[in-house]
C-alpha cells in the first residue's frame, strides 16, 4: 500500500498513528525501529500522544535497524543517543526492552548472531520502521547487499558517508563502518512501514517500489513482503508512475 500526503508533518502524523495503533492493539508487541532525520517528526508526535493521551509504552519491546561501529552509546551522533533523545527518555519505556545494538562489541560476529537470537526469543518484529536512502539502502544495507542478508557489519558507501556528514562536525569523522539488520532480518517482520519524504529521495523510492528487485537497489525486496504500508509526501512520490 502506498499513501500519498502532501507534506512531512502530515506523513509524520500519519506514521505516529499507525505505530501508536499497533502498540494499543498489542501493548506487550515488538517494534523495529529506524534513525535519521525521517523518523524525527513521527517520535515528536508519539511523545505527544504518550504526554496527552497516556499512549503507554511500558511493556512495548523495540529494537533498532543499525548503530555506527566505533561509537560508544553515549556518543552525541550515536543512534543510542538519537533514540534516547527523541522517544525513549520521553516515554514510559523500560530502558531493559529498548534495544540499541552495540557499537563497540569486542566479537562482532558473536554479537550479530546474538541480536538475531534475540529478535527471535521476543517473538519476532510486529512492525518495522524503515527509511530508505538515496541510493536505495534501507538500514545500512547497501547495493549490493544480498536479499537473505542477516545482521552483520558493513562498510557504508560513499554516498552514505557524505550523506550523513552534516551530523558530525568534520567529514573525518563520519563512521565508514556500521552493524545493521540485513534484509532477510528486516523482511521476517509482520509489518513494514516505510516513510520517505523530500525529492532527494524521489528515484530511490521510483527505482525500489516500481523496478525489478534486485540486490543494487536493497529497498526493491519490501516488493516481496506481503504488508507493506509506504507513506511519501507529493515530493518524494514525485517520480513514481502509478501515483
Amino acid at each position: 500500500m502506498v499513501e500519498v500526503l502532501a507534506d512531512y508533518q502530515l506523513v509524520s502524523n500519519r506514521a505516529a498513528g499507525i505505530i501508536a495503533d499497533q502498540i494499543r492493539a498489542t501493548p506487550r508487541g515488538v517494534i523495529g525501529l529506524a534513525t535519521g532525520g525521517t523518523p524525527v517528526g513521527a517520535y515528536d508526535r508519539l511523545v505527544a500522544l504518550h504526554q496527552t493521551q497516556g499512549l503507554d509504552f511500558s511493556n512495548l519491546t523495540t529494537f533498532n535497524l543499525d548503530e555506527y561501529v566505533g561509537l560508544s552509546p553515549d556518543h552525541p551522533q550515536s543512534y543510542h543517543s538519537f533514540m534516547w533523545q527523541h522517544l525513549f527518555s520521553h516515554v514510559n519505556i523500560r530502558a531493559s526492552h529498548a534495544h540499541v545494538v552495540s557499537g563497540l562489541a569486542h566479537d562482532f560476529d558473536q554479537a550479530c548472531a546474538e541480536w538475531e537470537h534475540r529478535i527471535e526469543a521476543s517473538g519476532g518484529i510486529d512492525l518495522q520502521i524503515l527509511g530508505i536512502g538515496s541510493n536505495g539502502h534501507i538500514a545500512f544495507n547497501e547495493p549490493g547487499s544480498t536479499l537473505t542478508s542477516r545482521t552483520r557489519v558493513v562498510e557504508l558507501a560513499e554516498r552514505t558517508v557524505q550523506d550523513n556528514a552534516r551530523f558530525f562536525d568534520r567529514p573525518d569523522e563520519v563512521p565508514r563502518t556500521a552493524v545493521t539488520m540485513g534484509i532477510g532480518t528486516i523482511l521476517e517482520a509482520r509489518r513494514l512501514l516505510l516513510m520517505a519524504t523530500g525529492d532527494h529521495k524521489a528515484h530511490a523510492v521510483a527505482v525500489a517500489l516500481e523496478g525489478p528487485v534486485t540486490s543494487d537497489v536493497p529497498a526493491s525486496a519490501l516488493q516481496r513482503h506481503a504488508n507493506v504500508h509506504v507513506l511519501l509526501d507529493t515530493a518524494a512520490a514525485s517520480q513514481l508512475n502509478s501515483v
